[in-house]
């Protein structure tokens, strides 16, 4: 799959040489000619990388950035025209992961495209894929694999699987667990706990009479067991 950058500059040439350039390197390119219609395009396109400039007329990349940034976490490399050591450092702090300064070379923006791709699919897979025996856990996609079969959870089981599974050995008592599923849709009793413990078990334990992942621990709460 084509990786979806969006160019967002309000000059028509360099939006012409972005997606020129971008497109011969095998990136699905679309553009924006300012903050407004990044924020238009963006939403619909779902860009893994977004290409932005800061000045513009209509919404400036930094309001794009203020605004987007709440809605997704897409990477973004700034361009800045000018030199002054003060936009890079706004642009960082509001949330850009990289720089590239105009006048610039394609093949420099390119390779600032490719590294911040790298970068975060490499931090995507460490964080976003538990695994446990058979048992894998897709926090991004919300997929959880028993082997080779997807298993079908509710929201709140697989919120309190994730929970568990970072943390292998943890012990969480009923109240951390009922805190992690803040916003779940019913009143905070603690045994509410001890239902969504035992539908998981039924679901992805070999033996849920002797459960092998999901640990009680009496007196105290539950832990996902450490698997060597």
């Amino acid at each position: 799959m084509a990786k979806k950058i969006l160019a967002v500059d309000d000059k028509p040439e360099l939006r012409t040489l972005l997606k020129s350039y971008l497109t011969q390197e095998g990136f699905d390119v679309v553009t924006a000619s300012n903050g407004q219609e990044a924020l238009f395009v963006a939403r619909h396109e779902k860009p893994d990388l977004i290409i932005l400039d800061l000045m513009m007329p209509e919404m400036s990349g930094y309001d794009f950035m203020r605004s987007y940034s709440r809605e997704a976490e897409t990477p973004i490399i700034i361009l800045t025209a000018r030199l002054e050591e003060n936009d890079k450092v706004l642009g960082l702090e509001l949330g850009a992961d990289d720089y590239v300064t105009k006048p610039f070379s394609p093949r420099e923006l390119t390779a600032r495209v490719r590294a911040v791709l790298r970068r975060i699919e490499k931090q995507g897979s460490s964080n976003d894929l538990l695994r446990a025996g058979s048992l894998t856990l897709d926090r991004a996609g919300r997929v959880i694999q028993v082997g080779d079969q997807t298993v079908d959870l509710t929201p709140s089981e697989f919120d309190l699987l994730a929970t568990l599974m970072a943390a292998p050995g943890r012990v969480f008592s009923r109240l951390e667990l009922l805190d992690r599923l803040q916003g779940a849709a019913y009143e905070g009793y603690e045994r509410t706990i001890d239902v969504h413990i035992r539908n998981l078990r039924a679901k992805i334990e070999p033996d849920s009479s002797n459960p092998r992942y999901i640990e009680t621990v009496y007196g105290v709460g539950y832990r996902f067991a450490m698997h060597h």
